[in-house]
């Protein structure tokens, strides 16, 4: 119902300037009237009577002297049970429904419930009249997929209520008056399963913040040992276009030891967001045997959407996450790509005639950037519960630059950084992070004198290659040839998987733990090899035998024939253990 009305002085491609006599509030939604149609926009900028709005829709057919009509509520979502398989348009439209109203086409001003209405819910009360309760309290809860779903005082609601009326066990649709709350001036709240919540303010109806410490167990070696991230902490993936940010997302959102996952497709391609929005249904989740969808939301906006969709895309995911993390869960957040999100904001930074900053993005960029990243965070619930949520966000920067503004801004505020190479991509080499420019601040899942010892490796033997590139083989020493033959080996056997292989596209902590022991017995040993063709067969046939133990079967049959092969090969040519030499440090 509209608040207050005001008329179109102005258009400039998805933005219009209204003018208008009422009180307005910045991100403030409103609807411009086009016919019969009524598209939505939020309030962008306030200048005395004078308002910017970006609009959600395309704007053809918007005319000087449209009517708006502004609601005076904030950009807000939908939140309770029936999120989860969910696919869901950046303004938490359920596109499957409005595929089945518009067909092929999505036609512009249709505006759908994002919950399902008549779906019943089997509620169990968790409070009993008398009972005082504060936002963000449970009162009951309804079975969603593998999950207990927490019916919550809505997180609005300020002070402390007692309860008056709560409904008995039984099945209730969301929009059913679930409990009835009283304040402390003795007004009532009529309650139910769901309420909205504006998506740019953070949900904090928690006891207390904490630093990230507990790894997020991906299953990727290379991330999980050399590159890793806590559960609540932040991490980006920039890499140049084809290099693999998307099969990479999909892979950790598969395995990744977490609950529930919300891709945020904001702006990305409309091929490869089909690819998912076919393969997710299919790929079975390792953790129920059932659908991965079924603990997975989708927030799709395609490129070929209007650009003011991708903001709203990537604030309605972080907003859902949030929720979830209230219910003492560990949610995962992929938004792809972030960079399109940053190319909106500079389209409607131009618009709004505002200075521009480093290659016309707006001045404020980072700011923006590091307050999406912010709402991530490990947090202890009053009940005493732990929940959090994980943001990773791919960065695309043109021709894979990463000095750009975009990966800059976000490298200032992410705690890991998992950079992908064109060289290591184009070597059909998955993943392609690049091993020595990436980093993290959080703690591995292996000892740190380890992963140190053979990082220091990777770099000896980077730096040996580079200087083979201009002496060549000859020029080099016995010694380096088998320092750059060890690092070799790491990689091939270690950094890089199978994503193919049913074993080795996911490894466990254990058997990342234990692989890694028999890895470092080589890189810190000492072996009787007198020629560089001896160093290399002997490394070849070691590292196919690593290859095929990869995806062996933990603690199968083959998996203990090949380890004992191994091991053979080693203590073969084994003479001893390198001593300290200021590049290598004793483990």
């Amino acid at each position: 119902m509209a608040k207050n009305v005001g008329k179109i002085v102005g258009i400039n491609g998805n933005m219009v300037s209204v003018e208008t006599d009422g009180q307005v509030s910045l991100n403030e939604v409103g609807y411009i009237l086009v016919g019969e149609q009524k598209l939505k926009a939020e309030v962008i900028r306030i200048t005395g009577k004078r308002l910017e709005l970006q609009v959600f829709e395309a704007t053809s057919g918007i005319g000087i002297g449209n009517t708006v009509e502004l609601t005076g509520d904030l950009l807000t979502v939908e939140l309770g049970p029936g999120l989860l398989t969910q696919i869901y348009d950046g303004l938490q439209n359920p596109l499957p429904e409005l595929a089945e109203q518009c067909g092929f086409f999505l036609q512009r001003g249709i505006y759908l419930s994002a919950l399902p209405r008549k779906t019943e819910w089997d509620f169990t009360p968790s409070v009993i009249i008398g009972d005082t309760v504060t936002n963000g309290d449970a009162l009951g809860t309804v079975p969603e997929g593998k999950f207990d779903h927490r019916i919550m005082v809505p997180f609005g609601l300020k002070g402390n209520y007692r309860v008056k009326e709560i409904k008995s066990p039984g099945k209730y649709t969301v929009d059913t008056e679930m409990a009835v709350v009283e304040d402390e001036n003795g007004k009532t709240h009529s309650l139910s399963m769901m309420f909205n919540w504006p998506v740019k303010r953070a949900i904090t109806s928690y006891a207390e913040r904490l630093k990230p410490v507990k790894p997020m167990i991906s299953k990727i070696r290379i991330v999980d040992t050399f590159l890793p991230v806590s559960l609540g902490g932040t991490y980006c993936i920039p890499g140049p276009f084809g290099a693999g940010k998307t099969v990479l997302q999909q892979v950790t959102s598969k395995h990744a030891e977490v609950d529930i996952v919300i891709i945020a497709a904001c702006g990305e391609r409309a091929g490869e967001v089909v690819e998912t929005l076919k393969e997710f249904p299919e790929l079975i989740d390792p953790q129920t045997g059932k659908s991965l969808m079924e603990r997975t939301i989708i927030i799709c906006n395609t490129s070929s959407m209007p650009v003011a969709a991708r903001e709203a895309s990537v604030y309605t995911a972080v907003t859902l996450a949030e929720y979830y993390r209230q219910m003492g869960l560990n949610i995962l957040l992929l938004a792809d790509s972030t960079s399109r999100w940053a190319q909106a904001m500079r389209e409607m930074s131009g618009r709004l005639e505002e200075i521009p900053g480093e290659e016309a993005f707006p001045a404020y960029l980072e700011s923006v950037i590091a307050s999406f990243y912010e709402r991530a965070g490990l947090v202890r619930l009053r009940t005493g519960e732990f929940g959090s949520v994980t943001i990773g966000g791919t960065v695309s920067p043109a021709g894979g630059n990463f000095e750009e503004p975009v990966t800059q801004a976000t490298l200032k505020v992410v705690g890991a950084f998992h950079g992908l190479s064109r060289e290591r991509s184009d070597a059909r080499k998955y993943p392609a992070i690049h091993p020595l420019e990436s980093w993290s601040k959080y703690s591995s899942i292996i000892d740190s004198n380890k992963v140190e010892y053979a990082r220091d490796v990777l770099f000896r033997g980077n730096e040996v290659g580079q200087m083979m590139k201009v002496v060549g083989e000859e020029g080099t020493s016995i010694d380096d040839f088998l320092i750059y033959l060890k690092a070799d080996f790491l990689d091939y056997v270690y950094l890089q998987q199978n994503s193919f292989d049913p074993v080795d596209a996911a490894v466990s902590v254990e058997r990342q733990e234990y692989l890694f022991d028999i890895l470092l017995d080589v890189l810190s040993g000492k072996f009787n090899l007198e020629t560089k063709s001896d160093a290399r067969q002997f490394f070849n046939r070691l590292r196919q035998s690593f290859l095929d133990f990869n995806g062996s079967e933990w603690q199968s049959d083959d998996f203990k024939k090949l380890e004992k092969n191994i091991l053979e090969m080693i203590n073969d040519k084994k003479i001893g253990k390198l001593e300290d030499t200021g590049i290598f440090q004793k483990v």
